[in-house]
């Protein structure tokens, strides 16, 4: 593969913690929901609702949450980040780094270490590490990104690749990554993703009035889709059934970590894992595919609180296929969507 030698890579992702200790629990979701394309409320309202409520009460449960899974090296997701990076790495020229939405390192620390080893660095290519759209996901570390890069006034050129959730490759490599995990006896397979609140879908709706108006939304052909994440979140689940040639009745799909009072998308996950055994589906299979690295929404609240949910209703066992992490076809697609741009093709670009 040619290269100029003046361009580098960055992969994306949401970020975790320094450490498990409160006080850094704290300072992460404090810049985590004050994020106001998370918790999209007037600024004062979100200061007032996420450092006087949300944050301190969080925070020593969280802390809890996050010692289940740490490991030796650190956080979870920084971790496999880091071990998604060096996979890459192998396959490319071009220098390939992390960034996190939230927390270290930072977008900042990103650019800056390409730029120490390009002084001339011409182009950089950031890989949202986000397969669906999501002003609370995408949209925001893309926003992000751009900001720090407008702000510290870098001479390089930046591009985005996006949303990778129907991309032919990524569907095939989610597709193998659950094919062993069918060969058990299984009663359903789940597919949960990360939950986001309705009024999002309709805040993200170009056309005000599809999402959440139509019947059959999702189904229903819309310019809405290209923003719409239940949209795309059906797409990938329909996609990856039809290549492992999974039967309907067979198929669950659900929406984990709501957070607050209001209406989020449904089926809620923690709801669906005590209705499940009553109706039957004893082997539970669950994959989350809205997460490429496995991290505190897959290890601990599916892993560990939704499996003993499903067991203690009834169910008889449970099986979390991890995330992509490192998996060869997952790294696969990432160089080959690199590879093409190098090349010149602008198919996978924002």
């Amino acid at each position: 593969m040619t290269t100029t030698n003046k361009r580098g890579i960055i992969l994306m992702n949401l970020g975790s913690p320094d450490s498990t200790e409160v006080k850094d629990v704290r300072k992460y979701l404090m810049e985590f929901l004050m994020d106001g394309r998370v918790i999209d409320y007037p600024y004062i309202f979100r200061l007032l609702l996420v450092g006087g409520i949300i944050a301190p009460l969080r925070a020593p449960k969280s802390a809890e949450a996050y010692k289940s899974v740490w490991t030796p090296e650190g956080s979870p997701l920084i971790v496999l980040t880091q071990q998604l990076k060096a996979a890459l790495q192998q396959t490319l020229p071009e220098p390939v780094t992390i960034a996190m939405r939230y927390g270290n390192p930072s977008m900042q620390e990103a650019y800056d270490s390409i730029l120490a080893q390009i002084p001339d660095l011409e182009e950089v290519i950031a890989i949202p590490l986000y397969p669906h759209y999501a002003m609370s996901s995408y949209e925001t570390a893309v926003e992000h990104a751009k900001a720090i890069h407008q702000k510290g006034n870098y001479p390089f050129a930046l591009s985005f690749v996006k949303p990778f959730y129907n991309e032919a490759q990524y569907i095939h490599a989610m597709s193998e990554n659950i094919k062993p995990y069918l060969e058990q006896d299984y009663d359903q397979i789940l597919f949960s993703y990360h939950g986001l609140p309705e009024r999002h879908m309709r805040k993200a709706d170009p056309t005000k009035c599809h999402c959440m108006k139509v019947a059959n939304c999702c189904e229903v052909a819309s310019p809405a889709h290209t923003t719409c994440y239940r949209h795309q979140c059906w797409t990938t689940t329909q996609l990856v059934v039809n290549e492992l040639h999974i039967p309907k009745e067979k198929v669950g799909f659900s929406f984990q970590s709501r957070l607050g009072q209001e209406e989020w998308l449904k089926p809620y996950t923690a709801k669906r894992l005590e209705e499940l055994p009553k109706e039957g589906v004893k082997k539970l299979v669950v994959v989350c595919p809205a997460f490429v690295s496995d991290c505190l929404e897959t290890l601990e609240e599916i892993a560990m609180e939704g499996k003993e949910e499903f067991l203690h209703a009834g169910g008889e066992s449970f099986t979390l296929v991890p995330c992509l992490n490192v998996h060869p076809l997952w790294v696969g697609a990432l160089h080959n969507w690199m590879k093409d741009w190098v090349n010149g093709s602008k198919s996978m670009l924002l």
